[in-house]
């Protein structure tokens, strides 16, 4: 029976960190694009349309400044994520564990949801 609660403890643990390594890849990839792609429009006068009046750069901050701050919600929670997932492998704190499995499933991830079962049924090896 311990071998069955080690291996989902073990299973869930990487579930945490494949799911944190995804947030991280996503989450990193809109700070990027929130920081370098929409900056053609805030320095290109051409880019506007005529009679702008510069409507457009005003109305684009909000758009990249949320993008911004979503990419890095995503590249935090990712890493707790794997922290946690490591924490769970290693079995050194079953409040980490879960703390990371939760992390890796807040933007509903489907490997997040199995991280939470697996740590949670694994709570006994700790």
């Amino acid at each position: 029976m311990n071998e069955s609660r080690e291996g989902l403890l073990s299973a869930g643990g990487i579930l945490s960190i494949i799911a944190g390594a995804f947030e991280i890849i996503v989450g990193g990839a809109l700070v990027v694009w929130g920081i370098v792609g929409c900056l053609p429009f805030w320095e290109s006068p051409r880019l506007l349309p005529p009679n702008c009046g510069g409507a457009l750069t005003i109305h684009m901050f909000p758009m990249v400044s949320w993008i911004f701050i979503g990419g890095g919600i995503l590249v935090v929670l990712g890493i707790i994520a794997i922290v946690g997932g490591i924490s769970a492998v290693k079995m050194k704190s079953f409040g980490l564990s879960l703390a990371g499995a939760i992390c890796a499933f807040i933007p509903f991830n489907i490997l997040g949801l199995l991280a939470i079962i697996f740590v949670s049924l694994g709570k006994r090896e700790f």
